[in-house]
């Protein structure tokens, strides 16, 4: 079974972040690495990746056939969507215990979300 686990940043997040070192920075990057890599070994990881700042998204409407573009950010919101894990594994025990595993589940919010087919089901 796929779940998302979506990783949230927040001010508070960012607060402590600027007030790490380098050092602590580059930790926290490779406690990153680390769960990738345990995750791809053990064949769960579907793919994983950081999200750029919501500065830099677009947002994409359709109105009577015309195509509108609006540039971010969009809305003033404390929380913005910071990265994600996807992971294909057989409970939802185990994605609930893969994200207490990453790193910004300390500081931020971690979500875990089911992946649902075209039929509504789990897949």
């Amino acid at each position: 079974m796929k779940y998302m686990i979506l990783i949230h940043s927040n001010p508070h997040f960012n607060e402590r972040w600027d007030k790490l070192s380098d050092t602590e920075r580059e930790e926290f990057g490779r406690r990153h690495y680390a769960l990738s890599d345990e995750l791809a070994d053990s064949g769960e990881l579907v793919i994983s990746e950081a999200l750029g700042d919501p500065s830099l998204g677009k947002r994409v409407t359709v109105r009577d056939g015309q195509t509108m573009t609006t540039d971010g950010p969009f809305a003033e919101v404390k929380e913005h969507l910071a990265g994600f894990y996807l992971v294909d594994c057989d409970t939802e025990e185990r994605a609930l215990a893969i994200a207490a595993q990453v790193p910004d589940a300390v500081w931020g919010l971690v979500e875990v979300r089911p992946l649902l087919g075209r039929n509504g089901e789990d897949i």
